[in-house]
């Protein structure tokens, strides 16, 4: 049986600490880009009647597209490099609901 998703989007962050010298997430300021959008989900009133949730990840298992978040129910990943690409996700993707292909990470 298909259910649908609770949130509108539901996003997770890797958040994933590796061992020293490993490529991951956190090594790349992923807590505080996961906690940024989550700021600015708030104040753009998308967090009201379950439109978008923002919430962190264990290991997405993406290290070398990395940093990733992925967006449900789409399955949709991105990678992103700074402020500027996470306020395009939002102000694109879980505003409007146009994938940002330039950010796009396929599934592999």
């Amino acid at each position: 049986m298909n259910h649908p998703s609770y949130y509108q989007y539901h996003v997770f962050f890797c958040t994933n600490q590796r061992e020293a010298g490993e490529r991951c997430c956190a090594n790349q300021d992923a807590a505080e880009m996961r906690d940024y959008a989550k700021n600015r989900i708030k104040e753009l009133q998308l967090h009201k009647n379950n439109q978008v949730r923002i919430n962190a990840a264990g290991c997405l298992n993406r290290c070398a597209r990395g940093p990733v978040i992925v967006v449900y129910p789409e399955d949709t990943w991105y990678t992103w490099t700074n402020q500027a690409d996470i306020d395009e996700i939002i102000n694109e993707h879980l505003s409007q609901g146009r994938i940002v292909q330039r950010l796009q990470i396929p599934h592999e």
